[in-house]
């Protein structure tokens, strides 16, 4: 009966893990099929590094969080179920998938420098560009989340960077967050008006500085990593 059980309840969890493991190896095989198999599936193993570093800080923090789901070509996300207690809870889980993915992509560079391998540097590239672009500061982005706990204000900044963006790289996904990012935008520009806003958005002053000097360092780093491979790897083919 126990075993019965034991086995009914691994089931249930397998249940709940299906779309999100279908969305994945749907992913995998969209990649691979424009890529080639091995950067299609080292692509989406960033991507789920990265969104494993959001699961894991929401749960340290005692938010209740949803396995993730992926779609090709726009990345991928978990569903926080429970709403952050305040600025600060957001900023902490929103960092947390750019630095764990910062790391994954680090991983992959000092693994291409030892093996000579131009698929592993080219994983690298994508993943510090795509944890570079997620520190856009703007909401829905993990950037905008970041800045959240520094002032909702610095959203106004990541408004004309997207739209430099769009302009250098047309992209469907760009106006589709430029449309999510709008609410977030309307409220940077009129204020926190109501006591909920002001207080969900009240962090202190040593928090705020620790929040700046991890994004900004994090930043400046993934930035100056995009740079040294976008300029090496065209020499590597």
């Amino acid at each position: 009966m126990i075993k019965l059980l034991l086995l009914l309840f691994g089931a249930l969890k397998f249940g709940k893990l299906l779309p999100s493991i279908a969305t994945m190896l749907l992913s995998v095989a969209v990649y691979a099929w424009i890529f080639g198999w091995g950067f299609g599936v080292g692509f989406v193993a960033l991507l789920l590094v990265h969104e494993m570093g959001h699961y894991l800080a929401a749960r340290r923090r005692g938010l209740a969080v949803g396995a993730p789901t992926f779609i090709p070509f726009v990345g991928a996300w978990v569903e926080l179920k429970d709403r952050p207690h305040d600025a600060e809870t957001e900023a902490y889980v929103g960092l947390a998938g750019p630095l764990l993915g910062t790391v994954a992509a680090l991983g992959c560079f000092y693994l291409a420098r030892h093996l000579g391998s131009t698929l592993l540097l080219a994983l690298a590239y994508s993943g510090f560009m795509l944890n570079l672009f997620n520190l856009i500061p703007l909401a829905p982005f993990d950037g905008g989340r970041i800045t959240a706990a520094i002032s909702p204000r610095l959203w106004l900044l990541g408004a004309p960077l997207l739209v430099a963006l769009f302009f250098y790289a047309p992209s469907p996904l760009l106006i589709l967050m430029a449309l999510l990012a709008l609410p977030h935008l309307v409220k940077a520009w009129r204020g926190l008006r109501t006591p909920e806003e002001q207080s969900y958005y009240t962090v202190p002053p040593e928090s705020r500085l620790l929040y700046s000097a991890a994004y900004l360092g994090l930043a400046a780093f993934l930035a100056v990593m995009c740079q040294q491979l976008h300029a090496e790897l065209p020499r590597l083919h």
